[in-house]
């Protein structure tokens, strides 16, 4: 297991689900798409619409394309791992 990102940071986070966990399952809050104070992700940078991110849960560290701004590509919902696990 990954040790949790030196650029993991509580104040930087983001409500994506992990593509490695299923936490959020049977939270209504996360089920309604709403924001959740028990399932974010550590927003560790971004470049544009690309996030890169890691699970607080299970230390999964991955990429997300967001179509939010200026998108770097069309990836679709998840662009999964970053080559490490």
């Amino acid at each position: 297991m990954l040790p949790l990102d030196p650029q993991a940071d509580i104040g930087r986070r983001a409500w994506v689900a992990c593509p490695n966990c299923n936490d959020r399952d049977g939270c209504t809050a996360c089920q309604d798409r709403r924001t959740c104070r028990d399932h974010w992700r550590y927003l560790l940078s971004n470049t544009g619409s690309l996030l890169h991110l890691q699970c607080p849960s299970c230390l999964h560290i991955w990429t997300h394309e967001s179509g939010f701004g200026a998108t770097r590509s069309r990836w679709g919902d998840s662009t999964g791992d970053v080559g490490r696990q």
